[in-house]
């Protein structure tokens, strides 16, 4: 006996609904909101310094970002803070027993030895987890 694949009421309204296409779209969009979503927090304008590709992949933490920009202002994440503010907050991440990767991001055109005051002001409370950001080619 062959079997029928067709309905025996053509007018009668579908039951069912296949969601297998749906719940697929679904993880699409949600895989690429969480690549894209950490890339949209730094906002902080920066001509930042050039580096080649990197050859392995990057495996993100916990992260606080640290940006100087080309005047020589500090930001504590998007929040504009003095020199005394910087050391302030770091001391308050030191006490933390698990602290975030400290992102540092600097304008290229800016003197080194602001970069090294920064890098100083984080050794000094032993932090140990220092990222520095660049642009890739």
């Amino acid at each position: 006996m062959a079997r029928k694949f067709h309905r025996k009421d053509r007018l009668s309204a579908l039951t069912e609904i296949n969601v297998t296409p749906l719940i697929d779209l679904a993880f699409a969009l949600l895989i690429i909101f969480m690549v894209t979503t950490p890339l949209l927090e730094q906002t902080v304008e920066l001509n930042l310094p050039v580096e080649t590709a990197k050859s392995q992949p990057e495996e993100r933490e916990d992260f606080q970002t640290i940006s100087i920009d080309q005047a020589g202002v500090y930001y504590w994440g998007e929040q504009q803070v003095s020199e005394l503010q910087l050391g302030d907050l770091l001391d308050t991440m030191a006490m933390d027993p698990a602290p975030p990767v400290l992102s540092l991001r600097a304008d290229a055109q800016l003197p080194y030895q602001k970069v090294i005051t920064v890098v100083d002001m984080i050794k000094q409370r032993k932090l140990s987890k220092i990222s520095l950001d660049t642009k890739v080619e």
